[in-house]
């Protein structure tokens, strides 16, 4: 009898441990563990699905969707956070704080971030706006004029977003988005009075680092839709390696590339920015072109129905067109 106890007891233990739901902390744990990005993006995916608790499966797409915003995947990564911002939910037990309001906040962030304005002004629209959070309205303030800047189509359609932005700098209340207010007017502007006012109010934020040219801007749609009225310079970039530390990095990179295979594809093209606006894309076109690149624009049209304006510049026999556009002032990215 006490054998058949001890048995039924046991039998209950491996049931138990088989039939517990998985916790936020334990798949985001197991995901990091992943060979590839894409891999633990996968798991993630399959694994809300069999989360029943609202608590959990809201941490679980919060930490989901700030996993592919870094990947620069910002309409899945919108799509994540609006989903975990509709649980009605507290934080899950290990995971990060974070408040609804919070939430649909990154929700907006993404999708600016990818052009998608109408779906920004939709999530601002919500209940959000009526938040008592000071900081909370303070991003709402600034999201709403990035929103703004994203449906301007020339120059003079930005004029009242950077009036906005100038008043807004000086509030006491949005000293929380002050630098990201500061690094859109020195975007917008090319002013470098807004980057020495970064530099010298928040040395240590991305903010610095993206005008000292530590950091480079991703090439988001949301920077180069907007039509500007001047050119932002970043710095050359603060970081200096000693004389001995250039002559091992000068043996390690020619044993790299004796050892790399000598067939090993290299970029032929480098993408500078895409637009909605085809008119925009040739101002960019035209600029570059005067500077001495080979620049052309294709065109690409997504799921949605948009058709979007790419600018491109070919690599040439020198090899370093990458780095004279960054001196020249153009982020970049290699493409096919």
């Amino acid at each position: 009898m006490k054998k058949m106890i001890l048995f039924f007891a046991a039998f209950c233990i491996v049931q138990s441990l088989f039939c517990a739901e998985l916790t936020a902390k334990f798949v985001t744990v197991e995901a990091g563990k992943k060979d590839t990005v894409e891999e633990s993006i996968e798991y993630l995916k399959s694994n809300a699905k069999t989360i029943s608790n609202p608590a959990e499966k809201r941490a679980v797409y919060i930490f989901l969707a700030s996993l592919l915003e870094q990947m620069a995947l910002f309409d899945e990564a919108q799509k994540y956070y609006a989903m975990a911002a509709g649980i009605s939910a507290g934080d899950a037990q290990g995971m990060p704080k974070k408040t609804n309001e919070q939430i649909v906040l990154d929700a907006v962030r993404c999708a600016l971030s990818s052009g998608d304005f109408a779906t920004a002004d939709s999530y601002l629209n919500s209940a959000v706006r009526n938040s008592k959070d000071e900081t909370v309205q303070a991003y709402i303030k600034l999201y709403s004029q990035w929103s703004e800047l994203c449906k301007a189509n020339s120059v003079e359609e930005i004029n009242e977003p950077v009036l906005m932005l100038q008043a807004y700098a000086k509030m006491d209340s949005m000293e929380c988005v002050r630098s990201s207010i500061f690094l859109t007017l020195w975007y917008l502007t090319g002013d470098k009075n807004y980057a020495g006012e970064i530099e010298k109010r928040y040395p240590s934020s991305v903010e610095a680092a993206i005008v000292k040219g530590d950091v480079q801007l991703l090439p988001t749609p949301f920077w180069f839709f907007v039509p500007k009225t001047g050119e932002a310079e970043q710095g050359t970039g603060t970081f200096t390696v000693s004389e001995n530390d250039e002559k091992d990095n000068s043996l390690n990179q020619n044993d790299a590339e004796n050892d790399a295979d000598e067939n090993a594809a290299k970029p032929t093209k480098w993408q500078l920015g895409l637009f909605k606006t085809e008119s925009n894309a040739k101002l960019l076109l035209d600029e570059v072109v005067k500077k001495g690149f080979d620049a052309f624009i294709t065109s690409e049209k997504r799921a949605s129905g948009t058709v979007y304006y790419i600018v491109l510049v070919r690599e040439d026999k020198t090899g370093n067109v990458a780095e004279r556009l960054r001196s020249a002032g153009y982020d970049c990215y290699a493409v096919d």
